[in-house]
């Protein structure tokens, strides 16, 4: 079944059936071949996920050591002074990946990829949009916008389009592409950056100018002590892109992700909720799996008719037991100092 949708009992459950999902596609294909390509995703949603799947490296069912990763997004404008600074800060999708996957694993990655917004200094980035009007497009029907840069661009905005934005798509497109991508869910829809109302042929990856709101409740929310030390731009991959992984596993958990997970499914294709766009993946072939929790699979519970009457499969695990994942600890090994 191309697009299959499992509604879990609670957060842990949610974990433990999206881990089974990417143990089994990784197992599959590391018995075909030696290299996987894994698509990641930060924010709450996909913690549990990880602490599974790094138990699973750590017990040798699936080999650490032929994946390569690929994150969907990253800050740009993060406090410090240099590149090495902004990637080291807690608030940094590079410092998070690390928490909460990468120093899990016994086996490292064979190799792990952000986008490169750290290396982008915000302050030399908005002067030079300030300067060269010609040189961009802002594109989007919201306040969130993407920043689309010409081919006649020169300095800071030739560098962040050649060497940041093309040169990720092109890093990924040089191992084959994505095998399977991890993603989560924004309020309104949005996958990563790619934010409620920016046009899929935008760009494959975004520089986005993230909206007054986003940056105001990065503030409220304790990321940030203030509005001049958050981020006012992110890289971020574009729903078009991450839609071209061979398997996209979409997570959503609360009530919050009601809405959105529904009209994504059973509303028109349309970019003001850029998760719909898995309607088009699924028809052009590529297999899409949703594993969300009861709340925020409400929706698509009470409308089961119209669900099944397009031919995707609404799965009910929510009776089948699962491993809490409070009770997935790690350990130092006293003698090698790994993480077991």
């Amino acid at each position: 079944m191309p697009f299959t949708m499992y509604i879990t009992r609670n957060f842990d459950q949610m974990s433990r059936v999206a881990a089974d999902v990417v143990e089994t596609d990784i197992r599959a294909k590391q018995a075909a071949r030696d290299e996987y390509v894994l698509g990641l995703a930060t924010g709450n949603t996909p913690t549990g996920l990880y602490k599974h799947l790094a138990k699973a490296f750590n017990a040798g069912r699936i080999d650490a050591s032929r994946v390569r990763s690929f994150n969907l997004d990253e800050y740009v404008g993060l406090p410090g002074e240099n590149a090495q600074q902004r990637a080291l800060h807690p608030e940094s999708y590079s410092y998070f990946m690390v928490s909460e996957l990468f120093a899990l694993l016994e086996r490292g990655f064979r190799e792990t990829n952000v986008p490169w917004g750290t290396l982008i200094d915000q302050e030399e980035l908005i002067e030079a949009l300030a300067k060269e009007p010609d040189c961009f497009e802002l594109r989007g029907t919201d306040k969130g916008k993407a920043v689309v840069i010409s081919d006649q661009a020169q300095g800071i905005l030739r560098m962040v389009k050649e060497e940041i934005l093309d040169a990720y798509q092109k890093k990924i497109f040089s191992f084959g592409g994505i095998d399977l991508h991890i993603v989560g869910v924004g309020g309104r829809g949005h996958v990563a950056f790619h934010e409620s109302g920016i046009p899929f042929d935008a760009s494959p990856v975004l520089l986005v100018k993230l909206d007054d709101n986003t940056v105001e409740n990065a503030v409220a929310d304790g990321h940030f002590a203030q509005v001049d030390d958050s981020p006012q731009y992110a890289i971020s991959m574009g729903a078009e892109l991450v839609y071209q992984a061979r398997t996209v596993v979409l997570l959503a958990s609360g009530a919050r992700k009601t809405g959105p997970v529904c009209e994504s499914v059973l509303g028109e294709v349309t970019c003001e909720v850029p998760i719909s766009y898995g309607q088009r993946f699924v028809e052009h072939g590529g297999t899409l799996v949703y594993v969300v929790d009861e709340a925020a699979g409400a929706a698509l519970l009470a409308r089961r008719a119209e669900v099944e009457a397009r031919g995707y499969a609404l799965v009910d695990v929510r009776d089948q037991p699962y491993e809490p994942v409070a009770d997935l600890t790690f350990a130092r090994d006293p003698e090698s100092g790994h993480m077991r």
